[in-house]
């Protein structure tokens, strides 16, 4: 028997007015320091107005739809053997992956300040480049590589 759990409900973000934002704002913040993750959000989006020319928020969502999976493996234990069996991603999971792999990618580099790195990976995954699009690409292909399991996802245990 399984829990159903209760999805809190977020608060839109005070500037742009947005759930989204606010979501990825929460996603940002390390040790409860929520002032400096919108601090640091909001710096990258001045970077990227700068930049572009175009509305941040726009700019971001289009990035988080190119980062976004369609398609996933998840292993499934069948007889003695695991087998990775790919798996369609829902909408809130796909936002989900989505802004772990924008932030992921963006702590991982070195050199500037992280709004800085954020807003070139925000700018870089709008025109469907950088790493966080190129980890989509990977979990994608072994998606398909492993399709012959498809039919494994289908029956239950």
């Amino acid at each position: 028997m399984s829990k159903k759990f209760k999805i809190r409900e977020i608060k839109p973000e005070s500037v742009y007015n947005d759930v989204l934002l606010a979501k990825f704002i929460n996603h940002i913040m390390q040790r409860g320091k929520k002032f400096l993750a919108g601090k640091i959000v909001y710096r990258a989006f001045d970077i990227i107005k700068k930049d572009n020319k175009e509305n941040p928020l726009d700019i971001f969502k289009k990035a988080l739809d190119k980062i976004g999976p369609s398609v996933e493996v998840r292993p499934r234990r069948v007889g003695g053997a695991t087998y990775q069996v790919p798996v369609d991603v829902k909408g809130d999971r796909k936002m989900g992956l989505a802004m772990r792999w924008l932030i992921e990618t963006t702590r991982k580099k070195k050199g500037k300040t992280m709004d800085e790195k954020l807003a070139h990976e925000i700018i870089a995954a709008s025109k469907g480049e950088g790493d966080a699009v190129k980890k989509r690409i990977n979990i994608e292909k072994m998606a398909a590589a492993n399709r012959s399991f498809a039919y494994l996802a289908k029956s239950k245990k």
